[in-house]
């Protein structure tokens, strides 16, 4: 069960981060983010099987596989967004954080015109003239 891992590697970094931050806030800080980091990669391999799975749906479904690509990069921005935001917030730096929260949802939107272009350009063609 790798939640329990998860939690168990987390719970022993809170603990020691409470030690550390009254004397070394740095070291807290970098600790929080070295773990972060390591739950990240502890599921890598999760999310590799993820994009395997959706990767032969698409397939399946005759998906054309520039859509899924950007479908999984919009997933990525938000993810990686989300989590350098996290860790930001967690420095006490709250305006950074928003920072990154817009970025990512601006690259999002830049990323999702073509898909957003041809659900239109679908719809308009279903429509009687």
């Amino acid at each position: 069960m790798e939640i329990v891992q998860i939690v168990g590697l987390a719970f022993v970094a809170a603990v020691l981060i409470l030690i550390i931050k009254e004397q070394k806030p740095m070291f807290a800080f970098l600790l929080t983010a070295f773990t972060g980091i390591v739950i990240f990669l502890f599921l890598l391999g999760k999310i590799s099987s993820v994009i395997h799975v959706l990767e032969d749906l698409a397939e399946q479904s005759g998906v054309k596989p520039v859509f899924l690509k950007t479908i999984l990069k919009i997933i990525g921005i938000a993810y990686i967004a989300e989590f350098g935001a996290q860790i930001v917030r967690d420095a006490g730096l709250e305006a950074i954080a928003a920072k990154i929260e817009l970025s990512g949802k601006i690259l999002i939107m830049v990323m999702a015109i073509p898909i957003i272009t041809v659900i239109i350009e679908t719809v308009v063609n279903l429509m009687p003239t």
